[in-house]
């Protein structure tokens, strides 16, 4: 009798720790799991980019001459530093900030919304989450590169 029903119940699944080695490059992360990586890899790149900020807020508002010089870093570079490798890190700092605040409103949603708190709400909304912010990175680092 056991021999019966041991042949006819499936095989549970196994699960293990993943291996950085081996498994990482096959594992496949829900988009969930994606937006959250990027969350924190957002507010690390906007706190390690926080004297490059003071920076630019502090040279843009000190005086018209300051202010010439910021836009030279920009359009011409600063240094040995060309102006498209400025507008690369202002450019990051643009989705950083960006992603960072959507994923944080999501977050926020569901912490206030148990209704949020679903497999299929998580999903749709990390792929709305990472759409949008790519979205508006694009469309103003169109603008930030002159575009229009």
């Amino acid at each position: 009798m056991t021999e019966l029903a041991s042949s006819s119940t499936p095989r549970r699944r196994e699960f293990r720790n993943i291996n950085a080695f081996t498994d990482l490059t096959t594992y496949r992360l829900p988009p969930a799991g994606i937006v959250s990586i990027l969350h924190r890899v957002s507010g690390a790149l906007m706190f390690l980019l926080l004297p490059f900020i003071i920076w630019m807020f502090d040279t843009s508002l000190s005086s018209d001459y300051s202010f010439a010089k910021f836009k030279a870093a920009f359009n011409s570079g600063l240094g040995f530093v060309p102006g498209w490798f400025f507008k690369l890190v202002v450019l990051a700092l643009i989705w950083a900030y960006l992603h960072h605040f959507i994923a944080g409103v999501r977050h926020l949603w569901m912490d206030v919304s148990h209704k949020a708190v679903t497999k299929e709400f998580g999903k749709s909304s990390a792929i709305f989450t990472l759409a949008v912010s790519v979205l508006l990175t694009i469309v103003l680092g169109a603008k930030l590169f002159g575009l229009y």
